[in-house]
């Protein structure tokens, strides 16, 4: 089994050890500030970008790596957009080269995400893991974004991923954690980080996940859609903190018949 941290609600990746659970992604914002002001409140040490969709000639793209930078937060490039082993390959080198620009010299983090489906936005089992297989080898630490398959996360994590990223939902649905029985598997076979990813919509699914025993959640849609970003990130992140705290205590068993939780017999004075 995974071994927990000191801190409970730090998340240890690879040979790196972070100071919260809560990753956050960066599309979707209305605006750049928004962007920011959720990274910042949100206290993430982590944050994804996807960089088929980052041009470093466009001025918020620039300012954006260059406030994480500034932040010293940890720059997660993920492979979002690709269909196909190769592409996905191609990519993530990309994002290895794009940290190294911005400062972050040993970090090679990648976010490995094979996507040929258009509709629901569910990834290639076979390509990711032969993908990863490949990534894995020439030492990239790799974080590998899946469907809810316990036999999958298994061999993602054999041939070497530092970490599995199983969804709650399909991408952007909002439709929260959809199959708690499968997430549990993976998680108690696990002795890798296992990181909710995708699906979530609010505070409580964020703990709902982190309850179930998961090592983090990775967000985007649900903090940068929100009526209030600023707010939502504050949100999730008390939320992933209050279902850590809460799978570290451990719930009380359930019972089949009401049990008094006051004394039933007299007490005499």
């Amino acid at each position: 089994m995974r071994q927990g941290n000191k801190n409970i609600h730090q998340l240890t990746i690879g040979n790196y050890t972070f100071n919260s659970s809560l990753m956050l992604g960066t599309g979707k914002y209305r605006t750049f500030q928004d962007t920011i002001d959720s990274i910042s409140i949100s206290e993430t040490s982590i944050v994804t970008v996807a960089i088929r969709r980052i041009h470093m000639k466009n001025q918020d793209d620039y300012n954006l790596l260059s406030t994480l930078k500034r932040k010293n937060i940890w720059v997660l490039p993920n492979t979002a957009g690709c269909t196909n082993v190769e592409e996905a390959i191609r990519i993530a080198c990309l994002g290895k080269e794009i940290n190294k620009r911005i400062g972050q010299i040993e970090n090679n983090f990648i976010k490995l995400e094979v996507i040929p489906d258009p509709t629901y936005l569910l990834p290639d089992p076979i390509g990711t893991l032969k993908a990863a297989e490949y990534l894995v080898k020439k030492n990239f630490t790799v974080l590998a974004y899946t469907n809810t398959d316990p036999l999958l996360a298994k061999q993602l994590e054999e041939i070497g991923c530092s970490a599995v990223m199983p969804l709650g939902s399909p991408i952007g649905s909002g439709q929260g954690i959809q199959d708690p029985f499968n997430l549990s598997i993976i998680i108690k076979n696990s002795n890798i980080p296992i990181i909710i990813d995708a699906g979530i919509s609010t505070a409580s699914e964020a703990s709902y996940a982190m309850e179930l025993g998961a090592d983090g959640v990775l967000m985007n849609t649900a903090i940068a859609q929100a009526a209030s970003p600023q707010v939502m990130a504050n949100s999730m992140k008390l939320a992933v903190q209050a279902g850590k705290y809460a799978y570290v205590a451990g719930r009380m068993q359930k019972q089949y018949k009401a049990i008094a939780s006051s004394p039933t017999t007299m007490i005499s004075v």
